[in-house]
Parts: C-alpha cells; structure tokens; sequence
C-alpha cells in the first residue's frame, strides 16, 4: 500500500472542503439571482400599489366632482313639488281669489318645508342690532329707538346652515339729533 505524503493529504480534503463549503453558500451568481427575483418582487408589488393608489386618486376625485355636481339634488327634488302646485293654480279654469290665496298659502307651506329641511333659514331682523355679517344697510333714520336697530326690513335675507346666502336688506336707526 501506498501511503499519500501529507501534501496530498491535505490537496485531498482541500477539495473534500471546498466541495462541502460549495454545497452550504451558495454560489455568487446564485445569491444575484435570488437577489434580481427579490428586486423584481418588490419592483412588481411597488407598481401595484402605485397603479392602487392611482386609481383611489381618481375615484376619490370623481367621487367629489360628482358631490359638486348633484349636490342640491334633493333639494332640487323639493323644489319640484313647489313648481307643480304652481303649474297648478295657472291651470285651473276658472280660480277664485279665496281658491288662489289658499294654493299659494299651500305652496308657500311646500317652499318653507323644502328650505327647513335643507337648513335654508330665513333672517328678519327687525328690532334687532344691525349686524354687518348678515345684514345689508340700505339707509339710516332718525329714530326714537337705540342706535343701530334695524327698523324696518326691506329683504329678508337667508342663510344656509351658518353661512349668508343673502344678507337682509336694511334700514337702520341714527340718533337723533338735538
């Protein structure tokens, strides 16, 4: 038998180790794939959730352009009521004056429902201090009453929820002068 110096001895489990080392780390070109799949991964779920958020943005924005859109929609609805009943009182052959005042009385009952409803509010100052945020001066009087006191209406005004849809149109007390 043939015994192997301890320079082939040790070429032999170099190679024995190398092959060992081979089989648990992968090889360079194997970890550059499994990176360039991982990259590809989370490049393909990137532009998935990209397209998802592009395609929230553009609900969202026709979600809102409908909500402008056909925002008085019930409102509108509320108002055809009140358009048929006056259609109604011009049709009718032969209307008496108590008939007419009863179905514009009735019509005016539907349109003060409908602004109700939909937190149309009317402002009628009289008597009340002139506030300039809802209320339009048109002219001042001498009054015997306190100084800036609407004294008389000359438009109601309206507001919607809190904010003025139209002042009210105003004639305010001056004080007098001695």
């Amino acid at each position: 038998m043939q015994q192997e110096n301890p320079t082939q001895q040790e070429q032999k489990s170099g190679e024995t180790d190398n092959e060992h080392t081979s089989e648990i780390m992968p090889s360079l070109e194997e970890m550059l794939k499994q990176s360039e799949l991982l990259a590809q991964e989370h490049h393909d779920a990137w532009l998935r959730a990209k397209a998802e958020a592009d395609n929230i943005r553009k609900r969202a924005q026709h979600d809102v352009a409908n909500a402008h859109k056909y925002a008085v929609d019930g409102f509108a609805s509320e108002l055809l009521a009140v358009k048929d009943s006056l259609e109604a009182a011009l049709t009718s052959d032969a209307p008496s004056i108590e008939n007419l005042k009863s179905g514009v009385e009735l019509t005016l009952k539907q349109l003060s429902a409908a602004f109700d409803k939909y937190n149309l509010a009317e402002i009628n100052p009289l008597g009340e201090k002139f506030d300039p945020h809802k209320h339009q001066a048109i002219s001042m009087v001498e009054a015997d009453g306190e100084s800036n006191t609407v004294v008389a209406v000359l438009q109601k005004g309206y507001q919607l929820h809190d904010r003025v849809v139209r002042p009210a149109l105003v004639t305010v007390a001056k004080a007098k002068n001695s």
